[in-house]
């Protein structure tokens, strides 16, 4: 039976925001299964901050995405048939995944997932949302017991992890986000000690009223005004964990920041670290393991903000920017 199959294609580079005119929907036959291939028909895909820095030409990280190429990211679904032998009809898969109805592949790069677990958590608490959480607060930002701990995008996907994780350990916790519901939520759904609203007019008396005794860690993931009205707070010895600057991803010109920001690192003896989630996969195991006995235990949690259907993907997307979604922002698929 012919099967066919919708894909997004990246078919525009943005100029500031993005837009959904970047993107274009086609319609193609799938092939036929070769010795090896599996059919997965695609359930969740995740849309992430990252994959608007890939839209760029330059140097980064991570390779740009190609013109006219299909969109691909994080995503989960089911082995519709298979001629691998390690992976059978009916598994849950997690892997880059296009952005796609169904994808023939060989299956590199795809793993069969615990079918104990909901399949969506392999997308956050218990995949790179996670892993980024955990590694940023614990190896960077070398946060302990006692530490204060301030947040930036607090109420995004890898945000709200931290706060958990910042809180399992023992510190206390404030989260930064961008309206007076996401920081309620922060309190009331992962109960976080403290949190501000940056757009209200009076950011500067709630960072005052949360932060007596500053910072000694903070996890930006935001950068732009919040990071340089934060900075002024922090500790000596205090760490920094740069994660995400989602504040500049979709500028034109990037305005300067305080000078003072440097003789301020150097005064207090503070370290500020950048780094990608990738830097540690050798360890990735062993964090998995952690992260999942703080998942059965009810001590990790995560808010799923879903849009339905591919041809929303695009629009998903944008919704990160607009600062829409609450929590790790995916699209179903019927």
């Amino acid at each position: 039976m012919e099967l066919f199959t919708r894909e997004v294609f990246f078919v525009k580079r943005p100029v500031g925001m993005v837009q959904e005119d970047s993107f274009r929907m086609k319609t193609r036959k799938l092939p036929t299964l070769d010795a090896g291939d599996i059919l997965i028909r695609v359930r969740y895909l995740s849309v992430d901050p990252y994959m608007r820095g890939r839209m760029n030409l330059g140097r980064s990280y991570a390779p740009p995405f190609d013109l006219g190429s299909v969109m691909v990211g994080g995503g989960v679904g089911t082995v519709e048939q298979s001629r691998n032998p390690n992976v059978k009809t009916g598994d849950w898969v997690v892997g880059q995944l296009p952005w796609s109805d169904y994808c023939v592949t060989q299956g590199s790069g795809v793993r069969v997932l615990d079918d104990s677990l909901p399949p969506t958590t392999a997308l956050h608490v218990l995949g790179i949302t996670g892993l980024t959480a955990y590694f940023g607060l614990l190896q960077v930002g070398q946060a302990k017991s006692g530490d204060v701990v301030v947040i930036s995008g607090a109420a995004g996907a890898v945000g709200c992890q931290v706060g958990q994780i910042a809180k399992i350990i023992g510190c206390k916790v404030v989260g930064i986000a961008g309206s007076d519901a996401k920081t309620k939520w922060l309190k009331d759904t992962y109960g976080f000690d403290g949190t501000i609203n940056y757009k209200a007019q009076d950011f500067s008396d709630q960072l005052d009223e949360n932060l007596p005794t500053g910072i000694d860690v903070y996890f930006d993931n935001v950068g732009g005004n919040v990071s340089d009205a934060v900075v002024s707070y922090l500790n000596d010895f205090s760490r920094i964990a740069i994660c995400g600057q989602i504040s500049l991803y979709n500028a034109t010109t990037v305005e300067m920041g305080p000078r003072t920001l440097l003789p301020l690192l150097l005064a207090r003896r503070v370290t500020a670290r950048g780094f990608i989630v990738s830097d540690f996969a050798p360890q990735f195991g062993e964090a998995l393991k952690q992260l999942k006995q703080w998942y059965q235990a009810g001590q990790l949690r995560m808010q799923e903000d879903v849009v339905e259907g591919l041809q929303n993907t695009p629009h998903a997307l944008i919704r990160l920017f607009r600062g829409e979604n609450v929590g790790k922002q995916l699209v179903r698929l019927p």
